[in-house]
């Protein structure tokens, strides 16, 4: 049987906050190394850049990036169990949270022209 996409019903700003924290987590510049229970520490977001920003290679619309500084939004993740606050509030992704398929990354992240 295959997976269901989205199980968890996270809406639209709150998959595409996710599939961002997964794409910053595995970006040394912005994320810690997994540690020895698999999570992942958000050190440092994106500045915009113009109407985008930068993730390594990747280009996310910064419209698209708006609920990485909702805490709504983030509040929501905690409580699926996506992501747990650090020791400075900032995002930690759960396996679960690295592991979940939002389905949309494809939308949202794209290789950058410069």
């Amino acid at each position: 049987m295959p997976t269901r996409t989205n199980p968890l019903k996270l809406n639209p700003l709150q998959l595409k906050t996710l599939a961002i924290l997964q794409a910053l987590a595995r970006e040394p510049g912005f994320a810690d190394p997994p540690d020895a229970e698999g999570l992942v520490r958000i050190r440092a977001y994106p500045v915009a850049h113009g109407d985008h920003v930068h993730i390594g290679r990747l280009i996310v619309r910064a419209k698209d990036a708006a609920g990485l500084f909702n805490p709504n939004v983030l509040n929501v993740l905690a409580r699926r169990g996506l992501i747990t606050p650090g020791p400075s509030f900032e995002p930690v992704l759960t396996p679960a949270g690295l592991a979940y398929e939002t389905g949309i990354s494809k939308d949202i992240l794209h290789e950058s022209g410069h």
